[in-house]
């Protein structure tokens, strides 16, 4: 008797990303790729038309980013299964797509059988973390305020020495909104003056997914 394919849609706002997905993926036995979506109401409607099992879903997105839509789609699709793709270690991330009921999280820069495997582990009713999330997630770390995955995008770009103005461009907000988004950074990290907030960021630019300032 021939197993039934894991059908999946793919969402990430790069047609690029999309593409080798696809490739690396559509040759496989056990799964068909039966659609993909740029943004979040392209994956709503793809949803709702393909029924897909499981849904490979990009974290950093412009319109919505994927930890609320992820949340979006299970309220409509409750036995939906979600695997978030992302570029970002930052164990905030992690617990926050978990919480929104994702089933697994692996980088994009993992080995392609991490996705493979991860992909079996969700389908058969597990969950899985690729082995560096799972080593930052669960490595003591000093407590310090829980910043929202909008507050880690802004420290991100803060880090590559973006300023209001480009970081509202870039996120698509108005920079009254990314203002206000620093001014709660820095009472929640009770920093005093922009300088010490773009020190912080700096310092701390990989949890918030940038390497090197100007990156």
């Amino acid at each position: 008797m021939t197993q039934a394919r894991t059908k999946l849609l793919i969402v990430d706002d790069h047609p690029l990303v999309r593409e080798g997905l696809k490739a690396r993926l559509g040759g496989l036995a056990s799964i068909e790729v039966v659609g993909e979506a740029g943004d979040a109401d392209e994956a709503a409607a793809q949803l709702a038309a393909l029924r897909p099992d499981l849904v490979l879903m990009d974290v950093g997105m412009k319109d919505v980013n994927g930890i609320d839509l992820t949340r979006q789609l299970l309220a409509d699709r409750p036995d939906l299964l979600v695997l978030v793709l992302s570029m970002y270690d930052n164990p905030e991330y992690v617990n926050r797509a978990m919480q929104a009921g994702a089933r697994g999280y692996v980088l994009k820069d993992a080995p392609a059988g991490d996705i493979i495997d991860a992909i079996a582990a969700v389908m058969s009713g597990g969950t899985f973390l690729s082995s560096a999330v799972s080593g930052r997630l669960f490595r003591s770390q000093t407590p310090r305020p829980v910043m929202s995955l909008r507050e880690s995008e802004i420290l991100g770009c803060l880090a590559r020495g973006r300023s209001s103005k480009q970081i509202a461009e870039e996120l698509r907000l108005s920079v009254r909104t990314v203002e206000s988004h620093r001014q709660n950074i820095k009472r929640k990290l009770n920093l005093e003056g922009q300088a010490e907030l773009i020190k912080y960021a700096v310092e701390h630019c990989r949890e918030f997914g940038t390497t090197t300032p100007g990156a």
